[in-house]
This record gives C-alpha cells, sequence and structure tokens, in this order.
C-alpha cells in the first residue's frame, strides 16, 4: 500500500494537467518547477495520496497549494466554484500568516490580475486565536481554503454547523508532518482524518522536512489499508556541515580562554556572512549569547546601510536579536519580520526557528553544541540556503570532548544521509476517549463504526475492541466508585445494542472547553515546612524521586514529597546535587545516533586493542570525520587516555567503574544510549538493587550512562545483569508506580480523557487543583485494577514517551559482556556524568577547572603505571613517539622489503633503468614524479603486475591515485 516514486512526471506531463491561466502564471513565475513539484503537482491533481519529503526552500508547500489553485480557477472561470471547503490546510504553527502570503495569497493575488478580474477564491484562518465573529463568518460563508491546526480541526468536526462545509473536502494538506507525527497532537490529527474521512473522500497530501522512516511517516499520513505514494527528493540539496572547536586542546586552558575563542569563532562566523540563525539548546543560553555578543562586538556597526531596528526602549539599535518561545508573540513576529527583510545580521534561537516559517535567506546557521540527533541538525542547518540551488551551510561549535565525538559522528551520518526514526506514540488512549466524545456529539453510531473508523489511524493500527470498549465503559460511567469523586458519564452506552451517543446538555460545552493535547502546567512551589524557598518547573519536578538532590537559590535541597503544586524538601548540606536545575531543559540524545556513536567507540576500541598507529588513527580520523586537525587531535587523545586506563565501552561492552567518595561509593555504569534509555535502565537496577540491599539509592543519568551513589554494599552489577528484555517493562512498571512523574503524567492524561475537567459551568481549576483531584484519583484508578484505561495509558506515556523502554529492550538484546574495573580514579569518559552531579555548585570556571584536576590525575596514574617519571601536561607526547617509534620501524622493514624486490626485478630487466631512480624516490615518501614514470606504472601495474613482484606491484598500485607530475 505503501510505494515510492522513483521517476517524476516531465515538466510536459505536470503543464499538460494545468489550467491555462495557472500554466501562464507558474512559467512566468518559474524557469521549471522544482524537484518536488515535478513529482507532485500531476499526482495531486489525479487525486493520488503523496507524502513530499524535501529540505527546506525547494517548493514543496507551493506544489501543494498549486494543484488546489489549480482545481479552483478551473472551477471559478466556468462559474462551477461552490460555496464549501475544497481544501483544509494543517500546521503545527499557529504562526501561518507568512507562508500562506508566501505560497497562497501572493500567488493568488498575481493569478487573479492576470485573469483580469477577481476569482472569487477565499482563504481563510482558523486557529485558537480565531474570534467569535470571524468564525460566524465562515460558518455563514465558508473559505474554499481553510488554514488551521489539529486541535481547530478537532473543533470544526464537533460543530455540527460548521461540519458540513467539510462533507466534501477534496484536499487535505498537512505540512510539517514530522513534527507532528512525534506527539499526541498528531494522534489528534490522525483521528480527525478519520472523522473527516467518513463525511468525505479526499486526496491526502503530507510535506514534510527531513525525517526517517518515510514509510511509517505515509503510514501515519494516511492510516491503515490506504495507497499512499512517496517522493523522497532529499538529495536536491547539498549540505556543508562542519565541527568546529575553538581552541586546540579543551582542557589545557581556562574558562575564559575558551569563552574569548569561542566568541572570537562565532563573530568570524557571522561577520563573513550576511545574515547568520545561531541555535542553542536552551532558552538561557540564547538570551546569554544574545547578551555577550552585544558586549563584545556590538553589531550595530552597519546600520545605517540597512533598515533601522531598534529595541523596545527605543533607544540601543542593533543587528542582532533573540527568538524564542518565552517572548511574546508580537516580538517574535517582529523578529521574523527584521530577519527576512534583512535588518538582522544574526538571531539567536532556541528550538522556535527549527520549523518551516518562512524566514527569508539564510546564509549559515551556527550550532552551539549538540542537537542530539541527525533529523534536528538536518532540520536547523536546512534553514541555510533558503532556495534551489544553494548550498545549506552549518558549522557546530563545541567545548566538550563528548560533544565534539558526538558531534562528529552526527556530521558524518547526516553526510552518509542517515536519519534517525521518528517515534510515533501508538495507541493513546485518552486522545482516543477524547474523540470518542466528540463524534457523538450530534451522531448516533455503533460501537463496532466507531472502532472501525479510529483504528484505520495509523497510531491506533493495534488496538483491539476489547480495549475500545474498556474506553466506552469509562466514559459511559461504568465504575461507578468514580462518581464518589465527582467524576460523571460523558457519553450513552447500551452494550445490548451496542448505540454510543451523546449523554446530556453538558456534554458539548464540556468538549469545547476541555479538549486539546497540551497539559496546562506551571511552576511548583518548593516549601521547608510551611517556608517557601523558591519555584522549580513541573517538567524539572517530573524527573525527582524521594532522595534526590538539587540546588536551588544556591543552597542544596532534598526532595521528598510533592502535593497540588508543592514540592516538600529538606536542607541538605555536604550532599551532592544528582539532578542539575537544567534536566528539564536537555534534549535527549536520539536511540540511533547513539548506537552509531556506539559503532564509532567500538572501531576505535578494536583500532587501539590492536595498536593501529597514530599515524594510521589520525588517518582514519580525517578520512571519515568533518574534523578540524585540532578536532581530530582532541578525539584521539580523548579515545587514548580511555582505552590506557580501562578500555572503551561500546555497544556489546558495558564497562562499569566502582569508585569510592569521602563515605558514599560510586557505581558508574557506561551505557551510552541516550538518556530515555539511560533513564529506563537506572530506575530498574536501583529498583533491584535498592530491594537487594534494602536501601535508599541515588541516582545520575546522562546520555551517556548513568551512576548509583550509595553507602555500604550494593549489589548493582548482579541487578544490572538481572535484567531480561521480556521482563523488563512490568519491573518499570512496578518501580515507577509511586513516582512523581507517573503522578504528573496522570494528571495530563485525566485532563486529556475528560476524567478532570479544567473548565465547567463558568469555573476554571487551577494546576495545583488539577494536581491534588490527580492524586485522590490515581489511587482511585489504581483500585480499579491495571486495565483502567486512563492508568494505562498514563503508564504507557511514561515508559514509551518520556523514557523509551522498547530500545532498552533491544539494548538487553544485545550480546553484552559486563567489566567492572576500580582503578581509584574515574575514566576520562566518566567525567561529564560525575561532573554532572556538581554543576549547579560550581561556577562555570570552576566546573573546568574541575575537569582539569580530574585529567591531570588520570594523567599522573597512567604515567606511573607505565614507569615514567613525569608526562607533559595535557600530553601524551611520550606514547605517541613510542607509537610513532614502532610504525617507523615497521616503515623501515617495508621499505627495505620493497627496494630488494625493486632491484630484483631491474637485475633481471624486468624495469627500464630511467624507471628505477623515481620508483625508489616513491618508496621513500617522494610523490611527484615525471609524467613518463605515471604512464609507465599505470600501463604495467594494470596489464602485468607480477613482473614487479606482489608486494611492489601493491604499493605503487595503491600510488597512483596521489601521484603528481614533476
Amino acid at each position: 500500500m505503501i510505494s515510492f516514486l522513483h521517476a517524476p512526471y516531465s515538466d510536459e506531463e505536470t503543464y499538460a494537467l494545468l489550467h491555462p491561466l495557472v500554466k501562464k502564471w507558474f512559467c512566468s513565475s518559474f524557469s521549471h518547477p522544482s524537484p518536488p513539484q515535478r513529482f507532485s503537482i500531476k499526482h495531486m491533481l489525479l487525486r493520488k495520496n503523496i507524502l513530499i519529503s524535501s529540505p527546506t526552500g525547494t517548493g514543496k508547500t507551493l506544489s501543494a497549494f498549486l494543484a488546489v489553485l489549480n482545481e479552483l480557477i478551473t472551477r471559478a472561470v466556468t462559474n462551477q466554484l461552490e460555496e464549501r471547503v475544497y481544501c483544509v490546510y494543517v500546521s503545527p504553527l499557529k504562526a501561518l500568516g507568512n507562508d500562506i502570503e508566501k505560497n497562497l495569497l501572493h500567488p493568488l493575488e498575481e493569478l487573479s490580475a492576470l485573469h483580469g478580474s477577481d476569482l472569487g477564491i477565499r482563504v481563510a484562518t482558523r486557529t485558537g486565536d480565531t474570534s467569535a465573529y470571524e468564525k460566524q463568518q465562515m460558518s455563514a460563508k465558508p473559505p474554499h481554503i481553510l488554514i488551521t491546526t489539529p486541535e481547530s480541526l478537532s473543533l470544526m468536526l464537533s460543530s455540527q454547523k460548521f461540519s458540513a462545509h467539510l462533507s466534501r473536502i477534496e484536499y487535505v494538506i498537512i505540512d510539517e508532518i514530522h513534527a507532528l507525527a512525534e506527539n499526541k497532537r498528531g494522534t489528534q490529527l490522525s483521528l480527525s482524518l478519520e472523522r473527516l474521512a467518513r463525511l468525505s473522500s479526499f486526496c491526502r497530501v503530507g510535506l514534510s522536512a527531513t525525517v526517517a522512516p518515510l514509510s511509517e511517516i505515509a503510514s501515519f499520513l494516511c492510516g491503515r489499508n490506504r495507497v499512499c505514494d512517496i517522493a523522497d527528493v532529499q538529495y536536491v540539496k547539498e549540505r556543508d556541515i562542519q565541527v568546529l572547536c575553538p581552541v586546540d586542546n579543551m582542557l589545557a586552558h581556562d574558562m575564559e580562554y575558551i569563552s574569548n575563542k569561542q566568541y572570537e569563532l562565532i563573530h568570524e562566523l557571522v561577520s563573513t556572512h550576511k545574515t547568520t540563525v545561531i541555535f542553542t539548546n536552551t532558552r538561557s543560553a540564547t538570551e546569554r549569547v544574545v547578551v555577550e555578543l552585544q558586549k563584545r562586538y556590538g553589531y550595530h556597526e552597519q546600520l545605517e546601510s540597512i533598515t533601522d531596528y531598534s529595541d523596545e526602549q527605543g533607544d540601543v539599535r542593533t543587528t542582532i536579536s533573540a527568538h524564542h518561545g518565552s517572548l511574546s508573540k508580537e516580538r517574535r513576529l517582529r523578529v521574523e519580520e527584521l530577519l527576512r527583510s534583512g535588518a538582522l545580521r544574526c538571531v539567536v534561537s532556541s528550538t522556535s526557528l527549527e520549523l518551516g516559517i518562512d524566514i527569508g535567506s539564510i546564509d549559515l546557521v551556527i550550532l552551539l553544541g549538540s542537537p542530539k540527533s541527525v533529523s534536528r541538525a538536518l532540520q536547523r542547518v536546512g534553514r541555510s540556503g533558503h532556495s534551489l540551488g544553494v548550498a545549506s551551510k552549518g558549522r557546530i561549535i563545541v567545548l566538550d570532548r563528548d560533544d565534539l565525538v558526538e558531534c562528529a559522528v552526527l556530521a558524518r551520518e547526516a553526510a552518509r544521509g542517515f536519519i534517525d526514526k521518528v517515534h510515533i506514540p501508538l495507541g493513546c488512549l485518552d486522545i482516543l476517549a477524547q474523540e470518542i466524545v466528540g463524534l457523538t456529539l450530534f451522531e448516533t453510531l455503533t460501537a463496532r463504526e466507531a472502532f472501525v473508523c479510529f483504528s484505520q489511524a495509523y497510531p491506533y493500527k493495534d488496538l483491539t475492541f476489547s480495549t475500545f470498549l474498556s474506553v466506552l465503559r469509562y466514559l459511559a460511567g461504568s465504575f461507578s466508585s468514580l462518581e464518589d469523586r465527582n467524576v460523571y458519564p460523558k457519553i450513552f452506552f447500551d452494550e445490548d445494542t451496542g448505540l454510543i451517543r451523546r449523554r446530556g446538555r453538558m456534554a458539548r460545552p464540556i468538549y469545547f472547553m476541555n479538549s486539546g493535547t497540551i497539559p496546562d502546567q506551571t511552576s511548583v512551589t518548593v516549601k521547608v515546612g510551611e517556608a517557601a524557598v523558591g519555584s522549580i518547573s513541573e517538567p524539572f519536578l517530573e524527573g525527582l524521586k524521594k532522595g534526590d538532590v538539587f540546588v536551588l537559590g544556591g543552597e542544596t535541597f532534598e526532595f521528598r514529597y510533592s502535593r497540588g503544586m508543592t514540592a516538600q524538601v529538606v536542607a541538605v548540606y555536604g550532599k551532592q546535587p544528582t539532578v542539575p536545575s537544567w534536566f528539564s531543559e536537555m534534549l535527549p540524545l536520539s536511540f540511533d545516533l547513539a548506537l552509531r556513536i556506539q559503532s564509532f567507540r567500538k572501531d576505535m576500541s578494536e583500532m587501539f586493542s590492536q595498536k593501529y598507529s597514530s599515524q594510521e588513527i589520525y588517518h582514519f580520523l580525517e578520512e571519515h570525520f568533518p574534523l578540524s586537525p585540532a578536532g581530530i587531535k582532541s578525539v584521539f587523545s580523548y579515545f587514548q587516555q580511555q582505552h590506557l586506563f580501562c578500555g572503551i565501552p561500546h555497544k556489546n561492552r558495558i564497562i562499569v567503574e566502582h569508585l569510592n567518595e569521602r563515605s558514599y561509593k560510586y557505581v558508574i555504569f557506561h551505557t551510552l544510549f541516550g538518556r530515555r534509555v539511560n533513564d529506563v535502565l537506572s530506575r530498574a537496577v536501583a529498583y533491584l538493587a535498592g530491594r537487594l540491599g534494602e536501601r535508599d539509592v541515588e541516582v545520575g543519568i546522562s546520555d551517556n550512562g548513568f551512576y548509583l551513589r550509595y553507602k555500604g554494599t550494593l549489589q548493582a552489577v548482579q541487578a544490572f545483569k538481572s535484567l531480561r528484555p521480556q521482563t523488563l517493562r512490568a519491573l518499570l512498571r512496578t518501580a515507577i508506580d509511586n513516582s512523581e512523574v507517573l503522578a504528573r503524567r496522570f494528571r495530563h492524561c485525566a485532563g486529556r480523557s475528560f476524567l478532570i475537567l479544567r473548565k465547567y459551568k463558568g469555573f476554571e481549576k487551577s494546576v495545583g487543583r488539577q494536581q491534588v483531584s490527580s492524586k485522590i484519583l490515581l489511587s482511585s484508578a489504581k483500585e480499579l485494577g491495571d486495565d483502567f484505561c486512563v492508568l494505562r495509558e498514563a503508564r504507557r506515556e511514561v515508559l514509551e514517551d518520556v523514557m523509551d523502554v522498547e530500545s532498552a529492550c533491544t539494548v538487553l538484546g544485545f550480546e553484552l559482556s559486563v567489566q567492572e574495573v576500580s582503578r581509584g580514579l574515574a575514566s576520562p569518559f566518566a567525567f561529564s556524568l560525575l561532573l554532572q552531579g556538581y554543576a549547579d555548585i560550581l561556577r562555570v570556571q570552576e566546573k573546568h577547572a574541575f575537569l582539569q584536576k580530574m585529567h591531570q590525575e588520570v594523567l599522573a596514574k597512567l604515567s606511573l603505571e607505565q614507569s615514567r617519571a613525569a608526562v607533559e601536561e595535557f600530553s601524551y607526547a611520550q606514547e605517541f613517539a613510542k607509537q610513532e617509534q614502532v610504525a617507523e620501524e615497521k616503515r623501515v622493514e617495508e621499505v627495505l622489503v620493497l627496494k630488494e624486490q625493486l632491484y630484483q626485478a631491474f637485475s633481471q630487466g624486468l624495469i627500464p633503468r630511467e624507471q628505477v631512480y623515481d620508483i625508489q624516490k616513491l618508496i621513500e615518501g617522494e610523490r611527484t614524479v615525471h609524467p613518463r614514470c605515471i604512464s609507465w606504472l599505470q600501463e604495467t601495474c594494470s596489464s602485468t603486475p607480477s613482473v614487479l613482484g606482489e608486494k611492489l606491484s601493491s604499493f605503487l598500485l595503491a600510488l597512483l591515485p596521489d601521484l603528481r607530475w614533476r
């Protein structure tokens, strides 16, 4: 049912189906169709479902709209345009205006001008910001092209009056589908499309930038048992991605020097390009970079030659600005306008400019630190070179050795065309409950009919009828104990006849006031007893477990429990934090990229174990990774230190370090599989080890591994070895049962499934009151059993969306060897994981000094073990020299063998005298020779290589591509 298109339609085939007016406009505006347009325009006009995957700026949005405009213009010029919606365009973004202006309204104006009169084609946008008056106008006079969001589409389908306008839809275009498929907004959209399919048969068009696997996204677009063709035209965009280090050795300088070099590098890149977008991974970093660049370099000097931009006070003019989700909508739109017009030299963003809003021509994208996935890197870098035929240019700047390795592998995989797989949430029962209520608002149907409708959606491909019935029974109020908690039925369900329908007059307002997928969130007050000491974000609270230690306001607190929107803690002194304050802002490393890094680790481990020379390893790094010489040197030394210290962990070798620090003990697991997988593994190990030892265990996790911190004894390694893929999910379900993350996620699922109502009869329940209600309902839900749909969904969301239990099971299915080491010091690969615990205690400069000290201790230990009196600071010069000496001895021996074969062949008259001198120089390292020697070698090595001897012939044949004329 899913197939790839291997050849585009010809321009003539595309033009043949276009209305003469559209063809005339298109040919006058563009020299020829772009690759996505060649694949898609005719396909859409033939009413065939299609997923178009191509980089930003290749014309895929216009191609989708062009097919629709062609249909509408054909009807308009023959007076057959009806008062109904022909096309629904869905985007995850509310900020649709600029893209619509460029890809739809502007072409429509030019087409009307070309026609000589207004064509009468109406376009309207309906989102959560649309006023009641505008909605009334649309109901009275519907637009022919409706621009909307997933949430608004669901509401329109549940409106009896407006849904009539959708009964004969011909096209549905979903833009940025990759950004929808990976969350519950996309899940709701998939169900809305199935509801829409009950009203009309329509052509589905998906538009996506960098995403994989395309076959799964196509299934998400079209649902089960439908045909969908995929136009994969990623190849049309060249990419230039490099990884840069601002200093030669990250541990040889203090942090101030490195920071200065970083900003010098950023300034150099920005000043040599017309327009630059800088991506950071957090909003706080975005603001910090803007302030530092303004303070150091001003970015005011060229303002007179371009459009002036004054800040809100009107007294500072600048050509740099921040753009992130915490800024007001008006400020973000202003920044986008200035960027598009060329008034801004540089914009610094966190994630708000990742998606495909039109931000004009960008020359360069700079990524500060790892974006944690290849697809995210390509989406960000793809914002540059925003036109066909122009390469996307990206530079990744790293200040950390783990980041350096991660970004080196990421850049290599991007060049190879690798893309991480998107995670699509499956079987979300809270969204299903919500859409069942919406479906029954003005329609009576059987449970089987509703099941057939919703199970067509790809996220519900594995939905069973028994599970569907469990959701119906919850909505119908079959659990009488819930009425004691003020939870009342939302639908009527007659199990004898199987009919379902709306229940009561309040069902409609409940649905319209409480539907949606994004939960209410606010800050959580932190208290010691009754005294408030500050606040933390709710996502940060989700990650806390009893006993976790964190820093707030410069003081250290241990988490005990939460009630509503209050977290109870106790002040502690001398304890190392287990969760850094920026934990909730961290982007998780994708599992697919983690596996590629693990493969690289394994390659490096084998090369060191097999005693490859430093030149050979350097050559391997130079050949396969877009790194500067400084970056290559840093990667080499980092891996060499780890190899000499305790070995290099990788996909099949889990190294576990035991470490003592004061009265505490650490057990450090090197499991570079991403934070979501390590969250699973660490919780499972801590739960089992804690039960075996009957003691509390502190846990710290990162993308690269996790550690347990404890007193006394702990059977952590035995616990890890006892984990099995087939029992991991059940174990984790028990481990999270009383966790903060389950309590919070249960509230989110309860809100989506109407177990908790945010708004009811004019009253709005605060987030704190919702959480209090949620805690009470969670206890009731557990009494109802594990199959209660809301509890079941909350557990699924924690295990599959927050964590990654499936990938953790995959890891446990590998052939793993567990190697325990105890060296008295942490290995180089463990530095950043251990430093995480000190992240909120130490200033940036102190953290760097901490790393330097750990590094020096490791070097000193290695020096003593190898009987060296001393070692140069931050250098492995002597170790390198030792390897170089071995390699040199090997090379001398090879030279002697080759020369012996050369003289033997000459004495037998097999090599002309005039070639002997040049070949001797080649053996000794020369690469510039007389042209006649090159010609002779090409002919001899290809036709009769045996005359030179096997080794000499192979040696010369390998040199041929590198030889130059003298």
